[in-house]
């Protein structure tokens, strides 16, 4: 069994290629894959090569770990059929590529209790529901606060605001320096951070990624604040001891989503409490992936692009 898919040799070298699948087992699941999302995070830091050592790593690799598709073949063990359409978080089912995400192809195969179903309607969204779950993981559990402060209006930062709303919160505050990107708010407040006077936040999220800003959050904390650290952040993160000392600040890393915060956000969105309306901004054929990955890491106008593989060849 073989499939068309995004081949990273190793930085900014991508070729489509066709690679060689690992046969599905008794548990296995193997996917048509309609739709996968080229993430801003750690696939540009692979591509970029600027991602640090981390665990089932490496070069070449098959990026991506959100994608959307249909069952075309399923175990009797597996409680799917063919036909289902799933949210598929990537892959390790390539013999000649790491896997460690691995969902920009045209056919995956995966376990079976990796996959969640989805609504045959959704089309391409179905490939954001990673993003939802971060923005959830990052908020959900025992004592943790909703963002007042949210720093970054991609895709990550409009779910944490979306998700915010819904838990029937004040409406956050969001920063975004581009003022491209301060567009598209549905019931909250985008500003450039130079307009913001206020100093007594309670929860800042950031979902910039950007390590360099992390002394200018700890000054806009209220005593005892907290800043949780919801991008991925290739370089080592440091501050300034003093304002942290004197704010008794607090950091928190929001680690990857659960398999709970799957489940609760496709309940959100069967509810219609949440929404993934305009955040897809560019779609592409898969053909064209070469161009598409700097395209989506480089343009300052695209929040998130969609590879289509109905018609790849």
């Amino acid at each position: 069994m073989e499939a068309r898919a995004v081949f990273l040799n190793g930085p900014k070298d991508l070729r489509l290629d066709t690679l060689a699948l690992k046969p599905p087992g008794e548990g296995d699941l193997v996917v048509d894959i309609s739709y996968s999302g080229i993430s801003t995070g750690t696939e540009k830091l692979f591509w970029t090569g600027e991602m640090p050592p981390f665990p089932g790593s490496g070069y070449p690799l098959v990026p991506g770990y959100e994608a959307a598709g249909e069952v075309v073949e399923a175990g009797s063990s597996t409680g799917f059929k063919p036909g289902d359409q799933v949210f598929v978080p990537g892959a390790d089912c390539f013999a000649d590529a790491f896997g460690l995400f691995g969902g920009a192809a045209s056919r995956l195969v995966t376990r079976a209790d990796r996959v969640t179903r989805i609504d045959s309607g959704m089309g391409p969204e179905g490939a954001l529901l990673a993003l939802a779950a971060t923005a959830r993981h990052a908020m959900a559990g025992l004592n943790k606060r909703v963002p007042d402060l949210i720093v970054g209006h991609g895709v990550l930062g409009r779910l944490l605001a979306r998700l915010t709303i819904a838990a029937g919160a004040p409406a956050p505050t969001v920063w975004e320096i581009s003022k491209a990107r301060r567009s598209g708010a549905e019931g909250y407040e985008v500003i450039d951070p130079a307009d913001d006077p206020r100093r007594d936040y309670e929860a800042i999220y950031d979902a910039s990624g950007n390590a360099a800003i992390l002394n200018d959050l700890i000054g806009r904390l209220t005593k005892g604040g907290e800043i949780v650290l919801a991008g991925f952040y290739p370089q080592g993160l440091s501050f300034a001891f003093p304002p942290a000392f004197m704010k008794e600040a607090r950091l928190r890393v929001a680690a990857e989503w659960a398999r709970e915060d799957l489940t609760a956000v496709s309940a959100l969105l069967d509810s219609g409490a949440l929404s993934l309306n305009g955040l897809i901004t560019h779609h592409v054929a898969a053909e064209a992936a070469k161009l598409a990955y700097p395209a989506a890491f480089e343009n300052p106008d695209c929040l998130k692009m969609i590879l289509n593989w109905k018609d790849a060849a």
